[in-house]
């Protein structure tokens, strides 16, 4: 075979328990060889097939893993809302409101203006890691407007989540259903087209149950699959509906009771956490161990918006999950790598067994572990995103450790 070959990899991450040991399939002195854009081999160095490629990486004893699967983002928007970010950290509470702030200028924003941000912030995600990313309309909140960010977001991603329930706008106030009407009609009509899924902001303040359950409704019949924000900001009926749509996932988690812990294990729903709201609202943080125990499937998602996780930076994401909601460098790894894919339903994406897309980060470190035991510090060197190279290794001298 012709490809590439990464070779001296010190701690290969497949998530392929049949490549190698536990649910992360690690593997120790390894290589992995990359043809046509997928994976075409990977095991021990011993074991390299012949001639199997024509361009040889050195990875330097250093860590391999699959790029980060973010499964929840809201890229498509104008604005900046760093007031209200200072005045949360002077002690006022999140409440949601600052969304139609959003709206408002991206409304006024040009299409230009609004593709710019999402490449920016896809080419900002790309740079830490993340090799899969999903977008969200939700900022527009008019049909035209809906459907305009969809499109600028399609340039970027196929990952595509209409959100037009994603707060009443201001020309509908004290007449939701109205809205809704409207989401379900002619704003589907516009956006289901571009869209993959379909999705709703399930809580006090911007929809409830029986909203939910018709815009999912009005997506399911245009052919757009669930998934679901449900029980950020408090106790609510948005994971039970999650589980009842089979979404794909129910993002956030923060307030769960027993019940709502009990139908995520027995579906195949994602919980997907967010630990970047948490960290920017001081919000409590949702019981990442609560959930795992009870065998239910997590994903880490970034979260990235203007209001509540202005962040891209998935290796962020995993040392908060680490430190703050209980999981170990294991389960947070596997949570934003497979954990995403499984929350975007992607088999190709979040490992590196035998066909997957060659979606490939080298890190700066002997180990995974190091994401969450050295935070804040840049520890990609190089990102391979469908066997592509997407930047220079910034790091050719693999750092000894000291102290």
């Amino acid at each position: 075979m012709a490809g590439l070959l990464i070779d001296n990899i010190g701690s290969l991450v497949t998530n392929d328990p049949s490549l190698g040991d536990g649910p992360l399939g690690l593997l120790s002195d390894a290589a992995l060889v990359v043809a046509d854009g997928v994976v075409a081999w990977a095991g021990p160095r011993r074991s390299i097939p012949e001639g199997a490629a024509t361009e040889r990486v050195d990875a330097g004893g250093r860590a391999v893993l699959p790029g980060f699967v973010d499964s929840h983002g809201h890229l498509a928007f104008a604005g900046d809302r760093t007031a209200e970010f200072a005045a949360r950290m002077s002690g006022q509470p999140y409440t949601a409101g600052g969304i139609r702030t959003t709206v408002a200028a991206t409304r006024a924003a040009s299409r230009t203006d609004l593709g710019g941000t999402v490449a920016v912030l896809v080419a900002e995600a790309l740079r830490s890691g993340t090799t899969t990313i999903e977008c969200k309309s939700g900022y527009g909140l008019t049909v035209a407007d809906e459907q305009r960010s969809l499109e600028v977001a399609a340039a970027h991603t196929d990952e595509l989540t209409f959100l037009g329930a994603h707060v009443v706008p201001p020309e509908y106030a004290d007449r939701a259903d109205d809205y809704v009407d409207l989401v379900c009609s002619t704003m589907l009509d516009a956006c289901a087209p571009t869209a993959r899924w379909i999705d709703v902001f399930c809580e006090r303040g911007a929809f409830d149950g029986d909203q939910t359950r018709a815009v999912l409704r009005a997506g399911v019949a245009r052919g757009l699959v669930p998934r679901l924000h449900a029980n950020q900001l408090g106790p609510g009926p948005g994971v039970q509906i999650a589980v009842e749509f089979d979404a794909a996932s129910a993002d956030h988690v923060t307030h769960v009771t027993d019940g709502d812990v009990e139908a995520l294990a027995a579906s195949r729903t994602v919980a997907t956490l967010l630990p970047g709201a948490e960290f920017s609202t001081r919000a409590p943080y949702p019981d990442a161990r609560r959930l795992l125990d009870a065998g239910v499937t997590v994903a880490l998602a970034a979260d990235c918006n203007p209001g509540s996780s202005f962040t891209t930076n998935m290796p962020f994401c995993i040392a908060v999950a680490v430190r703050e909601m209980r999981m170990t460098p294991d389960e947070a790894v596997w949570a934003a790598t497979l954990g995403g894919a499984r929350a975007l339903r992607r088999s190709d994406a979040g490992h590196l067994g035998v066909g997957a897309r060659a979606d490939v980060v080298l890190l700066d470190a002997p180990s995974h572990v190091h994401l969450s035991y050295r935070p804040g510090v840049p520890l990609v060197a190089r990102v391979w995103r469908g066997g592509v190279a997407a930047g220079e290794d910034r790091s050719p001298t693999p750092a000894e450790p000291s102290g």
